[in-house]
């Protein structure tokens, strides 16, 4: 199951979950600690790509290239299962518009970077929920005709 997503949100939040995704247990400590520093992956792995006004390679550890990044004025995160596909694009600063969809174990991790907030997520289970009813009623009353 995958969910929609569309909110602002600071650059630094979404690269937190793009660490927590994708390289936690071993990313080096001083490049966790540093806002500059963003994991980057090849298309084949899923895609993870930062459009910026500079980059520059600092280390590949695994399938992660790390990049110090100047003035980033978007991301494309796609997950290696193809259950998450995520743009971020820069609206002013650091602060951006997170759109696409999210599988659910992404969503643990969107809230644990505070990209999305709880309030949030029980809106999306909300809305899901009385979605799912209007279908379940659709094909009650369709299979009744």
């Amino acid at each position: 199951m995958s969910v929609q997503i569309d909110v602002r949100t600071p650059l630094e939040r979404f690269r937190r979950f793009m660490i927590y995704n994708t390289c936690l247990s071993f990313i080096p400590k001083g490049y966790l600690r540093d806002p500059t520093i963003f994991p980057e992956r090849p298309a084949e792995r899923g895609q993870i790509y930062l459009e910026a006004a500079a980059k520059i390679e600092l280390a590949q550890i695994r399938d992660i290239t790390f990049v110090k990044a100047i003035d980033v004025l978007g991301v494309i995160y796609n997950s290696r299962s193809g259950n998450t596909r995520l743009r971020w694009r820069q609206i002013s600063g650091t602060l951006g518009r997170l759109t696409g969809i999210a599988s659910l174990n992404s969503i643990v991790n969107l809230l644990e970077s505070k990209v999305i907030t709880r309030e949030y997520v029980e809106g999306l289970i909300s809305s899901g929920a009385a979605l799912a009813q209007t279908q379940g009623r659709e094909q009650r009353e369709a299979r009744e005709e």
